[in-house]
């Protein structure tokens, strides 16, 4: 193969995929993906156009480097930082929540983790296994395919359902039909939905609400692109609207809120979760058999927070405080820049339907889907493999919806963080090849 030739070769591709073992690309999980494009990089000149990773693609904020840097001349890398957070973060942390969900919780409830994949697999460590008779983990899919596997690492009970077919009204039947059959003792679901960002309306989110009440389960609540439902601004401290959440309708529920994409933080590992104030102080006698405290709260902490890594980065832990602080005070606006990503997503939207793709989930509810972070695309009488195949060896990498529980037609997820608008050029000039492939 000509080393500046775009498309690759089927032969470098098949290379690069039995080089990884992986035997499909619409199976593989986004760091397999991330194998096989390192791969083809590595035996070509040709660079990928990445869009299969949420990864960050703005700077950090300067007054979270600035807090980090003063924390790391004064020495707090050389010490272990307090294993469920530093008081001036959890502090930072509740008055986030109430300035921007209007949630009150106390700064004991507010832990803090090694990014919010760690509050994940501390809720199914721990949360999930707070009863023994009842440990299902049921995911209102298309969801982040992490968090699955994670609850298959715990052998938990794996339910979920697309909620393409079951928005508004629909929803209610559908979870009662599996809450009350099925054993299950957490519900997760991210909003903004990480792949197709639709958004939940309030009226699906009591519904969640009330049968986690009805049926006493926990709802984990993923909150990683906090606010970022451009359509309403939420940017506002202390004023309405706030960001939606689950914690309006019910007792039961933990928070995941990841500073990786709101903050550009994601390098320094320090996520949020945030348990009810409720349910931190409820005791489980089940709990007494993966530690020594039946309170729900304080075993996240010992037996989760603990026993994975004893805590995150001391000195992120004050960059991340710094940056919450400035916004809390009313002092930096943490969503207007973030507005660059929905103006990516609408400009990559019209390249690609310009190029023969259709946008799959295109509504959220009743009406027209938001431009965010991601989104996802079908081609007309394409399955899967051979979708994200042809895009791979266009140069443009992507995931397949199959791996986040999509039950729609075949499609991918776009990531539009890294594409920035240098490259918008670049996109359309390879999906000219891949029509002509």
């Amino acid at each position: 193969m000509n080393r500046n030739t775009i498309p690759f070769s089927n032969e470098l591709l098949n290379a690069a995929m039995e080089e990884n073992g992986i035997r499909e690309l619409s199976e593989a999980s986004i760091r397999e993906v991330v194998a096989v494009i390192r791969y083809l990089e590595n035996h070509s000149s040709q660079k990928i156009l990445r869009m299969d990773m949420g990864i960050p693609g703005l700077r950090t904020p300067q007054i979270g480097v600035d807090s980090e840097v003063e924390a790391l001349k004064n020495g707090k890398s050389a010490i272990y930082g307090q294993i469920d957070g530093i008081p001036e973060l959890k502090k930072e942390i509740a008055r986030f929540v109430k300035l921007f969900l209007d949630v009150e919780v106390a700064e004991k409830s507010c832990i803090v983790t090694a990014g919010s994949m760690m509050g994940s697999m501390i809720t199914f460590m721990v949360a999930a296994k707070r009863e023994m008779s009842r440990q299902g983990v049921l995911f209102i899919d298309p969801g982040f395919p992490v968090q699955k596997k994670q609850a298959h690492v715990m052998n938990l009970p794996i339910f979920s359902f697309d909620i393409y077919n079951y928005r508004g009204k629909k929803l209610y039947d559908k979870l009662e039909d599996i809450c009350a059959k099925n054993g299950i003792s957490v519900i997760v679901y991210s909003n903004p939905n990480n792949p197709t960002w639709t958004c939940l309306t309030e009226d699906e989110l009591k519904t969640i609400g009330d049968i986690a009440n009805r049926h006493d389960i926990i709802v984990a609540e993923d909150l990683a692109y906090f606010g970022m439902d451009f359509r309403h601004d939420y940017s506002k401290p202390g004023e309405p609207r706030y960001q939606p959440t689950i914690a309006k309708y019910t007792d039961k529920y933990l928070l995941l809120i990841s500073s990786s994409k709101v903050f550009s933080f994601a390098g320094q590992r320090v996520g949020m979760l945030v348990v009810s104030d409720k349910l931190y102080h409820r005791e489980f006698e089940n709990l007494l058999t993966i530690g020594d405290n039946p309170k729900l709260g304080p075993s996240m902490v010992m037996d989760g927070v603990y026993v994975i890594s004893a805590g995150t980065s001391h000195s992120g832990q004050y960059g991340l405080a710094g940056m919450l602080k400035a916004v809390n005070d009313g002092k930096y606006n943490f969503l207007e820049p973030l507005k660059e990503y929905a103006f990516r997503a609408h400009e990559m939207k019209k390249i690609f339907i310009k190029n023969g793709f259709q946008i799959l989930y295109d509504r959220d509810g009743d009406v027209e889907l938001a431009d965010g972070f991601y989104f996802t695309i079908t081609y007309p009488g394409m399955d899967e493999e051979e979708l994200i195949s042809r895009l791979m060896r266009c140069g443009l990498g992507t995931i397949s919806l199959k791996i986040t529980g999509s039950k729609s037609k075949p499609g991918v997820r776009i990531s539009v963080s890294m594409i920035d608008q240098e490259l918008f050029t670049a996109l359309s000039d390879r999906l000219t090849v891949f029509a002509g492939l």
